[in-house]
């Protein structure tokens, strides 16, 4: 059976401080957001009918409008309240939330100071990004020609929309090539990260990943370095160039869609699922199902 599109589907979503009935959360055409990118959003993961690190998303959502200029108007602690009764409301066991804030339609202009804030919540089931055997198997990278832009260029700390057309480009041109998924040099030409996850490779047991200082150092990111921390295996944060992807034996990716997802091979350099790639699966798996005081906080 084919899966529903996302505009036609039952339930609600939280739109500006109400529920609303899932087909009537829309948009005006010429919201500035829409035209101009003023748009930012978070990705949340839940497991057991609980979210996983619900505030710090919030705060991240926050943080992310700051940079782009604009202040949402409900508090992190009002859309937290929001995220768990919408949860229960859809029944979400194991899914997906989708916060996202964005500029009105009070003009069109380039400048975005005097138009309105929005904000939405929305939930659905969603268990794997790839295949179920993606997690055995790993999945397969090619480089593209789109590179993470410099730090002085783009609003590289936020989680903003419009950063994201350069993943939807280099996705698209991964896919039509018979790959999963795209790695992303940065503007200097070092490895930077995928299109919607953080890149760690593994080499002699030591796990490297690149230096976050272009692109957005996720919250999953943080916390396998912490279980990595816990687990005594020991972390080198530097830039990679493409030339030494072939001294690595093992390479995974992390994202709260992606979780702890093993990669086979980038480009022509093959990777194994070792043991620190296990472990530290194993290890983010046992801590997303913990009880609520040590996964969510809530």
């Amino acid at each position: 059976m084919s899966t529903p599109p996302l505009d036609d589907r039952d339930g609600v979503i939280w739109y500006d401080g109400r529920f609303v009935p899932w087909r009537d959360a829309q948009l005006h055409v010429l919201s500035h957001g829409l035209h101009y990118g003023g748009g930012v959003f978070e990705g949340e993961r839940v497991y057991d009918g609980r979210v996983f690190k619900l505030t710090e998303h919030t705060e991240r959502l926050h943080a992310s409008a700051r940079e782009l200029g604009f202040q949402i108007p409900y508090s992190v602690e009002e859309l937290d309240r929001a995220t768990l009764e919408l949860v229960a409301r859809q029944g979400i066991r194991d899914g997906y939330v989708r916060p996202v804030a964005w500029r009105g339609s009070e003009q069109i202009s380039v400048a975005g100071a005097r138009a309105s804030v929005h904000v939405a919540l929305a939930t659905w089931e969603w268990p794997h990004v790839f295949s179920e055997d993606a997690a055995s198997l790993g999945i397969r990278l090619a480089t593209s020609r789109w590179r993470r832009p410099a730090p002085d260029t783009a609003p590289v700390r936020a989680k903003a929309a419009s950063l994201y057309n350069i993943c939807t480009l280099a996705r698209d041109a991964a896919d039509e090539a018979g790959y999963d998924d795209a790695l992303l040099l940065d503007y200097r030409g070092h490895v930077a990260e995928a299109t919607g996850a953080n890149l760690f490779l593994v080499s002699d047991g030591i796990l490297y990943t690149p230096t976050p200082d272009c692109f957005l150092s996720g919250i999953t990111r943080g916390t396998v370095l912490d279980l990595a921390a816990d687990l005594g295996i020991e972390v080198v944060e530097r830039h990679i160039l493409p030339g030494e992807l072939g001294d690595f034996e093992e390479c995974f990716l992390t994202g709260t869609a992606y979780e702890v997802q093993p990669v086979r091979s980038i480009d022509a350099h093959e990777y194994r699922i070792g043991k620190t790639t296990r472990a530290l699966s194993e290890a983010y798996t046992r801590l997303v199902h913990a009880p609520a005081d040590a996964a969510t906080g809530v």
